[in-house]
């Protein structure tokens, strides 16, 4: 019986392109263990178009076949791991789609959703998930420094997020009033549309929710420990020099708070139609208040990372699950 071919495509151009290729090492190694898939890697580069791990051009046909110089490859599946645009905005998903090919991860619209903090937190509340206060701004104007301000006024420390970017990336806090607009200006280079958060000094917890064999698993959380006085920013979640911490058994947690992340974390990954992966985040409020944070559709996959981690203290080890995604996709589960 014929490998099933895989294509791994990484990269993908944007400001989280590197920590896409790093995350890609880990899949590499974890899909070339299976016995059953053959793998070809192809990086969307910033600038060059794709290319193979030769550096030969490539291109996705919509015959289900991958170019590659002078040779064509039948691809049976895809791993898409881009973080950011246009791996988790339901680009590349949408043109998986054209072309037919099963793939891992969310289909275009639920990634469309998830990556827009602005969208995502209206689900959120539609399907009675707490998260936390919020305001939207729409155009980078005087009125909505205004906004931001009165909700500085109201809440104290402010999150000024652009709303379509992932992993910290535009994401400001405003400690001081008169930071605020230029916060705003610089969000609003990121992304058209921008989210005021109150700031709240929580722990952070962060779920796996995924399929395994056809079935939802959520796991208990694991939490992300950053130094005092500071948020987890890109480079703290992806830096060699982080000073953050991860753990995979948190202490001082109520088995109450833990049901409710994992409740919320189904609840939304169900809702939401998510598909094969996501990390899920939470905060815990210093009174006990569980608020959902965000959804990850793509999370990272770097030696550091939440996701793989979770997945093997569940008990699933991690070229299983991919397998297991794998074998779903290609019966069109």
């Amino acid at each position: 019986m014929n490998p099933t071919q895989v294509l791994l495509l990484c990269g993908g151009g944007s400001a989280e392109h590197e920590v896409s290729l790093v995350s890609a090492n880990y899949l590499e190694s974890e899909l070339t263990s299976l016995p059953s898939a053959s793998v070809v890697r192809v990086e969307i580069t910033k600038d060059e178009g794709w290319k193979d791990s030769e550096g030969q051009a490539c291109r996705l046909n919509l015959d289900k076949t991958l170019t590659v110089g002078d040779k064509i490859i039948a691809i049976d599946y895809v791993v898409p791991c881009i973080h950011g645009y246009p791996g988790e905005t339901g680009d590349i998903q949408s043109l998986l789609e054209l072309a037919g090919l099963p793939y891992m991860g969310c289909d275009p619209s639920a990634s469309i959703v998830c990556f827009n903090k602005i969208t995502s937190k209206l689900w959120f509340d539609a399907i009675g998930i707490p998260n936390t206060p919020y305001v939207f701004l729409t155009e980078n104007s005087a009125d909505s420094v205004l906004k931001a301000e009165e909700a500085f006024e109201r809440w104290g420390a402010i999150f000024v997020k652009a709303a379509c970017q992932g992993s910290s990336v535009g994401c400001f806090k405003v400690s001081e009033k008169e930071s605020i607009k230029d916060a705003i200006e610089q969000a609003f280079t990121f992304s058209n549309q921008v989210l005021v958060e109150k700031a709240v000094r929580p722990r952070e917890l962060e779920i796996a929710a995924y399929h395994f064999n056809g079935e939802v698993v959520v796991t208990n959380p694991g939490e992300i420990r950053c130094p005092e006085d500071t948020f987890y920013t890109y480079d703290e979640k992806y830096s060699t020099a982080s000073h953050s911490l991860t753990t995979l058994e948190p202490d001082n947690l109520t088995d109450e708070q833990i049901a409710k992340m994992r409740e919320y974390a189904k609840r939304a990954f169900v809702h939401l139609k998510l598909k094969d992966l996501s990390r899920i985040d939470f905060f815990l409020t210093t009174d006990g208040e569980v608020l959902l944070n965000e959804i990850n559709t793509f999370p990272g996959m770097t030696p550091i990372s939440m996701f793989p981690k979770l997945v093997e203290h569940n008990g699933h080890t991690f070229s299983d699950y991919l397998a297991s995604c794998i074998q779903s996709g290609i019966n069109g589960g």
